[in-house]
């Protein structure tokens, strides 16, 4: 009987980090909100008169309105879209190395 006991002390301790001092608890781990990235545009398409585009950002195609990852495509043109999202907007160019807050 004292066998089976002295057997299973290992696996209740096993849970706990052996190195730590005896009665340490590790911190509890806080969590900050997180911040939508912003889309990545990869592609614009439009229709032969150039009145209806669409974009693709993060691979899912989105028209005037929709929404993606918390931002509102607002503008879409045949060479940079508007994003909005909490009164602010930024412009996304197909071909820009900087991304413009507006």
């Amino acid at each position: 009987m004292v066998v089976v006991v002295w057997l299973l002390i290992p696996l209740a301790q096993a849970a706990q980090d052996p190195t730590a001092p005896l009665g340490w608890q590790a911190p509890a781990v806080k969590t900050s909100p997180s911040r939508a990235r912003l889309p990545q545009l990869q592609g614009i398409f439009c229709d032969q008169d150039g009145q209806a585009c669409r974009a693709i950002l993060n691979s899912v195609s989105v028209g005037t309105g929709g929404r993606i990852s918390g931002y509102t495509l607002s503008q879409v043109t045949d060479d940079y879209v508007i994003l909005q999202r909490g009164g602010r907007q930024w412009r996304l160019e197909m071909f820009a190395d900087n991304i413009k807050s507006e």
